[in-house]
């Protein structure tokens, strides 16, 4: 099965960590992201621009319409996603409780992905 993480976290919030905190964190995130690539459960990994960057489309009178920024108003930002194979979702689980963002403050959305639209 596999699964979406889905990695949050205060942009601006990461923005006042030290330099030296930040490149530790990326090194052990890099070592994880080398770990499970090795198991054979790494499928994809993406690290996104800030999320002033992103633009969100909604449709007003049947027409789209493009705002800037995300989609809601959120403490936490999407600022990367890993797509993950795993025999179950306490697999999954057990992964993202591992990336190290989680212990300064991020979160991790893990959702199944629904294997009817799986290409």
């Amino acid at each position: 099965m596999q699964y979406m993480l889905m990695c949050c976290f205060d942009e601006e919030r990461w923005a006042r960590l030290p330099e030296s905190q930040k490149a530790e964190i990326m090194q052990e995130y890099d070592r994880l992201l080398q770990e499970i690539g090795m198991s054979g459960q790494l499928r994809a990994s993406v690290k996104l621009q800030p999320s002033s960057t992103s633009a969100t489309v909604r449709a007003k009178n049947g027409k789209p319409v493009v705002t800037d920024g995300p989609f809601a108003e959120t403490k936490e930002q999407l600022g990367g996603y890993h797509v993950v194979e795993c025999k179950d979702f306490d697999e999954a689980i057990s992964i993202a409780g591992r990336i190290p963002t989680v212990r300064v403050g991020g979160s991790i959305e893990v959702r199944p992905f629904d294997p009817a639209f799986v290409r």
